[in-house]
């Protein structure tokens, strides 16, 4: 399961360790695409909308999750390039344990708050009731999204993004399947679109634990390792709080935005929602080169090897814009075929305003690629600080003012209220070249040429 980064070609590490990184993430956003396409085809526009809304408070608190355990992948790695197993195997029985207890938290409060979550995300009338339903499953789920997830956290912090990959694609497969058996033969609406996420995911958890205990890790993890511990929580928490602060801030300004399109009407909330989640999947990409680049680093880093994890973000880099340009290009010739796949009844209005906001929103993926990579290069040397800032700076200057003045003067479109992300984006990737070079010239001295970690 282990797998040592430090050595051989940087530019075959990335493809090594992104391609079924990659996959996964593909077929954990066909989690959500899955639910919003099958229910377009069984049900009218009001349960697309509450699935699409649901799906984006439950996106939000997955990538809180994934961020949080960012700590754990960095800081497992780091061990794993220094040869330290002994630290390694506490770090991942802390891991469990922090995880546990904030999950428990997590859903006892948010099973008390469905209602007014629902409120507050200014759901149109008819969608409420779909959507409370649809929440009130996934809250109750929790435990589970966040035991895969920290599970892949620390395969990935070994080094192993294969076999999450393998996890996530039995999930998939059940997802869809029990989507269909919920929605289409029952009837259930988005209650059944929850109960068929929900139970892959616990499916996705069985399958996890049964393989790490067949498997030799080459770690023990003993009793006194799940106590938690101060020394070892600390880093983690130190790396994993801004990056989960940051991208739940990302979330909270997606979801200021849907309540905008929310406000002008249910056509304009179902094109929004349909267009967030074909971006949830075109920034597959950029998302696994964050990944990459981040386990890659740490176990560089680990093993002092600097310059290492300087190629990585640089190689990861080049990846992401090049593969963003294409599909940028793509998308002026198809937004709207790609818009009206998710709807069944082929609502012009929807498909018009979709693929309106398709065309500019995609301008953000190249953008993106770079500030993602270049957050994950900050957080292997537990300067998540640095991504919260350039993320938070983004959101409150940029994506959501534009994103509302834009819906109050363009009333008839939403081709400008597309064009908040990828300015976004542009003042991330200033202030991110800007701390690299901060980086650089606060070490131009040291023969390794980067900033020493914080180990």
């Amino acid at each position: 399961m282990e797998r040592d980064l430090t050595t051989g070609s940087v530019f075959q590490n990335i493809l090594y360790f992104s391609l079924p990184y990659l996959l996964s993430y593909f077929l954990q956003t066909l989690y959500g695409m899955a639910d919003l396409f099958i229910i377009g085809q069984f049900n009218g526009i009001d349960s697309t909308t509450a699935v699409s809304i649901g799906s984006q408070v439950m996106h939000m608190l997955t990538v809180m999750i994934v961020g949080l355990a960012m700590g754990s992948t960095v800081t497992i790695g780091r061990a794993v390039g220094a040869k330290d197993r002994e630290k390694a195997s506490l770090i991942i029985g802390n891991t469990a344990t922090l995880f546990m207890a904030v999950a428990a938290g997590i859903t006892l409060l948010l099973l008390v708050l469905v209602e007014p979550i629902v409120s507050m995300m200014s759901t149109p009338a008819e969608a409420a009731e779909g959507t409370v339903r649809y929440l009130t499953v996934c809250f109750a789920g929790i435990p589970f999204i966040t035991a895969y997830n920290i599970i892949s956290a620390v395969f990935r912090g070994l080094g192993d993004s294969k076999s999450p990959m393998y996890f996530i694609a039995a999930a998939c497969a059940a997802n869809i399947a029990l989507d269909y058996l919920f929605i289409g033969l029952l009837g259930l609406g988005p209650t059944g679109a929850a109960l068929g996420t929900t139970l892959a995911q616990t499916i996705s958890v069985v399958i996890a634990l049964s393989v790490i205990r067949r498997r030799k890790t080459g770690l023990s993890l003993s009793r006194d390792a799940l106590r938690p511990r101060r020394e070892i929580m600390g880093p983690v928490l130190k790396i994993g709080v801004p990056v989960a602060l940051q991208d739940g801030f990302i979330q909270i300004a997606f979801i200021v935005i849907t309540i905008i399109a929310n406000r002008r009407g249910l056509a304009d909330a179902a094109a929004v929602g349909i267009v967030e989640k074909f971006i949830g999947m075109v920034f597959l990409v950029p998302s696994s080169m964050l990944s990459a680049v981040s386990a890659l680093s740490a176990q560089n880093i680990g093993a002092g090897k600097d310059r290492r994890a300087s190629l990585t973000l640089w190689y990861a880099t080049a990846i992401a814009v090049g593969f963003g340009v294409v599909a940028s290009i793509a998308v002026q010739l198809w937004a709207e075929p790609i818009v009206g796949l998710f709807t069944r009844e082929k609502d012009p209005a929807v498909i018009l305003l979709g693929g309106q906001y398709l065309r500019s929103y995609i301008w953000d993926c190249p953008l993106a690629g770079i500030h993602f990579c270049f957050s994950g290069y900050f957080c292997a040397y537990g300067l998540s600080g640095i991504s919260f800032l350039h993320n938070s700076a983004s959101i409150v200057c940029a994506r959501v003012p534009i994103a509302y003045l834009t819906s109050k003067r363009f009333a008839d479109t939403l081709y400008p209220m597309g064009m908040a992300a990828p300015a976004g984006s542009l003042l991330s990737v200033i202030i991110c070249v800007a701390a690299y070079l901060w980086m650089r010239r606060r070490t131009a001295g040291n023969p390794s040429g980067a900033i020493a970690a914080d180990r």
